[in-house]
């Protein structure tokens, strides 16, 4: 029965033994292996063999492009303005070995480094200029970090700036100076209507009175006109002048008598004589 029971048990330390030595690699990541605590190879996808015991793998990396979201932070301009910025970068490890042997952490060493250029970045650039140079930031922000990270085996395929927003005192500030700002444009296009209707005002006036007095003194010339015909037509002759006056002066006391305030209509005894008297003849 011992000896059955040390067969079973050198059994089991084969099967686990081999077990050992065997290392399936899904596709998609590499296995970084160490021999007594030293960096021995890189695994690729597939089935690979190692020595149980001595060999063991240390580190399992993704080859695949990882996606790393830069934490929100503040950031001052170079006009002395606190806007809020976060990104997010693309990255893929080229070389496993250096990810895990240059660096503690290349996570939270991207993340930082990433922050920290950000920072140096927007602080060179105006509000204005910051809030409307995206594509600038970005290109400037892949060759700030470029060179470093690939030190540690890492390639950044992009990075990208997700929000870049002044922050809630600055926005605060910016309402009220759009506010001002559109209340003072509003001043000037009402300014500028009633000066234009003023204008417009004038100009009618103006060419109200030029025509008024062109109509005098048309009226004027045909009035003249028209004495320097009956003038003629009459001559020395009393009768019809007299006749026209005395039409006149009858519509006149007709009219004069309609009125409602009228109350006595006196008529001339002599209305020839009196008729006279306006032409002043005798």
């Amino acid at each position: 029965m011992e000896g059955l029971a040390v067969v079973v048990a050198l059994a089991i330390l084969v099967v686990v033994t081999l077990a050992k030595g065997v290392c399936t690699v899904p596709q998609g990541y590499k296995h970084i292996v160490q021999r007594l605590g030293k960096y021995h190879v890189t695994l690729n996808p597939g089935l690979n063999f190692i020595i149980p015991y001595i060999d063991i793998v240390a580190y399992k990396l993704t080859t695949k492009d990882i996606v790393l979201d830069i934490p929100s932070q503040e950031v001052i301009t170079e006009d002395n303005a606190v806007i809020i910025a976060n990104a997010v970068a693309y990255i893929n490890i080229v070389s496993p070995e250096k990810a895990v042997y240059g660096v503690e952490d290349y996570i939270f060493a991207i993340q930082n480094l990433v922050q920290t250029a950000l920072r140096s970045i927007i602080g060179e650039m105006a509000l204005d200029s910051a809030l409307s140079s995206r594509d600038q930031i970005k290109a400037k922000l892949k060759a700030a970090i470029s060179d470093d990270i690939s030190d540690w085996g890492i390639t950044l395929k992009t990075v990208e700036i997700q929000d870049i927003n002044p922050s809630m005192t600055m926005q605060s500030a910016m309402e009220e100076q759009a506010a001002a700002e559109r209340q003072r444009r509003a001043a000037v296009t009402k300014a500028e209507g009633e000066k234009q209707a003023a204008i417009l005002e004038a100009d009618g006036r103006l060419e109200a009175s030029r025509r008024d007095a062109q109509a005098q003194v048309v009226l004027a010339k045909a009035s003249g006109a028209a004495i320097t015909l009956v003038s003629e037509a009459v001559g020395d002759k009393d009768l019809p002048v007299l006749y026209l006056l005395g039409e006149k002066y009858a519509d006149a006391l007709v009219k004069l008598s309609t009125s409602t305030n009228a109350k006595t209509v006196v008529l001339p005894a002599d209305l020839p004589q009196a008729l006279r008297g306006i032409l002043n003849k005798a």
